[in-house]
C-alpha cells in the first residue's frame, strides 16, 4: 500500500510541493498559544505508554471516541491503558474525514516513526509496540526539540507564581517558554462561591486584601506587572461573547459589592457592564506593557451538566455557542480606540458564522502603529481542520491582507500536536500552489514563497517579539 502520511501529504501539484518543501517545511515552529502544563517542561515529563500521551487529557479523541459509543471507562476512566488504546484504534475508521484521522496520523509517522501501517483494530498492537519502543527516547523536551520549537506561551492563571517558568529558564533550555496572562475567573462575578474563593487566591498573590473594585483593578495590575518581569508578552481572554454596556464607576463597584456579598442578587445587566468595564481595564494594562491581547470568542462549556458534575471542566462537552457580537465589539475596540489603548489584538471566534464579520472588522482599526496590527485568529477549536483553515485564509485573503497573518498555533495541552503547523503550512502550500498553476497568482516563487515563509513563521516572530 501507498503510504498514506508521505513527503507530499496534502500537495496536490508541483507547485504546491516546492512552495512548502522549500519555504515552509524547515522553518521553526512559534506555538504562540497553547494550554501546555509548564511543570511537565520543567520536569522534562516522560510517558509510559502511548495511551499517556495520546489519550490522556484530549477531549478531541474522546469526543470521537463517546461518538462511536465507547463506554466512558475507555475515555476518561479507570480501563487499563491498551484497552483505551484498543478502543480508540478500533474507532479510528470511522474518522475518516474527522481531522482526527490525518492528526494522528502525522503523529505516528513524525514522532513515532510509524507511516506504513494505518491505525485500526487489526493493527493496534502492533502500533502500541512499535509506539511504545520510541516512547523509551522520548520526553517533554525531546518532543519539543524534534518538532523545531523555536517559542511557546503556555495560559497561566494570574495567580500562578510561574515558578514553573523560572526552572525552565534557569536550566538553559534553548527553547523559549512564555507565561500568557489569562484572567477569566477575574470576570466571573455571577458564580458567587468560586469568585470568592478565587478572590482569596487572589489576594494572595498580589498581596493585598479585595474589598472594592478598586482593590481588584490594583491586585490585576500587581500580577500583570510581575508576569510582565517573567517574560510574559501576551495576555489572553476566553470569553462567550464580547460585553459593551456604559456604566458610571460608582455602578460597577456597587456590583463588585453585590459579587462578594452572599445576600443580593446581581442583575443580567450589571453582569453585563461589570464585565465590560473590567474587560477594558484589562485591554489598557495589556497596552500599557506593550503587549499583544488574544480574545477567545464564542464557546458553550459544560453543556452536559451530569457529565460536569462527574468528570469537571475540559472533558469534552463544550460546543458552538452563537451569539451577536459584532456591534459590542466595534464599540469596544472603539472605545480603546478613542482612549489610545487598543494595542495588538488577536481575535479568535469560534462560530464559523462570524468569520467574514471579524475580517471585515480588522480594517476598522488598522493603522500604521504595526502591520497587521488587528488580526483574525487562526481556525480554532472546532475550526481547526482542513474546512475551517481554508475558510478562515479565504476570509484574511479577501478583507484583510494575508501577507500580515501571523499563522497557525496548536491550542493544545498535548507534546504531539505540534504537527497542527504542519497541516497548516500543507494547507497554505495547497491552496497557493493551486492558484499559481490556474495563473489565478503568478508563478513566481521568490514572490508567493517569501509570503509562505512570513505566513509560516516570520509574521508571527516580528509581530509577537518572542
Amino acid at each position: 500500500m501507498e503510504k498514506f502520511i508521505n513527503d507530499d501529504f496534502l500537495l496536490e501539484d508541483d507547485y504546491s510541493k516546492r512552495l512548502y518543501h522549500e519555504y515552509a517545511e524547515k522553518l521553526p515552529l512559534i506555538d504562540y498559544h497553547c494550554h501546555l502544563d509548564p511543570e511537565e517542561i520543567a520536569g522534562d515529563k516522560k510517558w509510559d505508554n502511548i495511551t499517556q500521551i495520546w489519550l490522556g487529557g484530549d477531549h478531541y479523541k474522546w469526543r470521537a471516541m463517546r461518538s462511536d459509543g465507547v463506554p466512558e471507562k475507555y475515555c476518561t476512566g479507570d480501563a487499563p491503558d491498551r484497552e483505551k488504546f484498543q478502543k480508540f484504534a478500533e474507532a479510528m475508521p470511522r474518522m475518516l474525514r474527522n481531522p482526527m484521522y490525518h492528526w494522528c496520523h502525522l503523529e505516528l509517522a513524525r514522532y513515532f516513526g510509524i507511516d506504513d501501517v494505518l491505525l485500526d483494530g487489526n493493527t493496534a498492537e502492533e502500533v502500541w509496540n512499535r509506539a511504545n519502543a520510541a516512547l523509551k527516547d522520548l520526553s517533554a523536551k525531546s518532543l519539543m526539540k524534534m518538532s523545531n520549537v523555536e517559542a511557546v506561551c503556555t495560559t497561566d492563571d494570574p495567580t500562578s507564581d510561574l515558578s514553573a517558568h523560572k526552572r525552565i529558564s534557569e536550566s538553559g533550555f534553548e527553547i523559549s517558554v512564555r507565561p500568557t496572562f489569562r484572567p477569566d475567573k477575574a470576570f466571573a462575578i455571577e458564580n458567587h462561591e468560586e469568585y470568592i474563593a478565587y478572590l482569596e487566591k487572589l489576594e494572595k498573590s498580589a498581596g493585598i486584601e479585595i474589598r472594592s473594585y478598586d482593590d481588584l483593578l490594583t491586585a490585576l495590575k500587581r500580577r500583570h506587572d510581575y508576569f510582565n518581569a517573567h517574560g510574559c508578552r501576551l495576555s489572553d481572554y476566553g470569553v462567550s461573547t464580547i460585553w459593551f454596556k456604559n456604566a458610571f464607576y460608582y455602578e460597577i463597584e456597587d456590583t463588585f459589592k453585590k459579587a462578594t456579598s452572599s445576600s443580593e442578587q446581581i442583575a443580567a445587566d450589571e453582569i453585563l457592564a461589570f464585565k465590560s468595564a473590567l474587560l477594558l481595564e484589562c485591554a489598557a494594562m495589556d497596552y500599557d506593557s506593550g503587549w499583544t491581547r488574544q480574545i477567545h470568542i464564542g464557546p458553550m462549556r459544560n453543556t452536559n451538566s451530569r457529565m460536569f458534575a462527574e468528570l469537571g471542566p475540559d472533558s469534552g462537552f463544550d460546543s458552538i455557542g452563537e451569539s451577536n457580537y459584532a456591534e459590542p465589539l466595534a464599540k469596544h475596540l472603539d472605545n480603546l480606540n478613542s482612549a489610545g489603548k487598543l494595542g495588538k489584538t488577536v481575535l479568535y471566534n469560534i462560530n464559523p458564522k462570524d468569520t467574514d464579520m471579524l475580517a471585515s472588522m480588522l480594517g476598522n482599526f488598522q493603522n500604521s502603529d504595526f502591520a497587521g496590527k488587528i488580526q483574525l485568529g487562526s481556525g480554532w477549536w472546532f475550526m481547526d481542520n482542513m474546512d475551517g483553515m481554508r475558510r478562515q485564509l479565504e476570509a484574511v485573503s479577501q478583507m484583510s491582507l494575508l501577507g500580515r497573518f501571523v499563522g497557525m498555533l496548536t491550542d493544545s495541552r498535548s507534546f504531539l500536536s505540534y504537527t497542527r503547523h504542519e497541516y497548516f503550512r500543507r494547507i497554505l502550500c495547497s491552496i497557493l500552489g493551486s492558484e499559481m498553476r490556474r495563473g489565478i497568482l503568478p508563478k513566481d516563487f521568490d514572490l508567493v514563497g517569501k509570503l509562505v515563509s512570513d505566513v509560516s513563521y516570520g509574521n508571527a516572530k516580528s509581530y509577537f517579539g518572542l
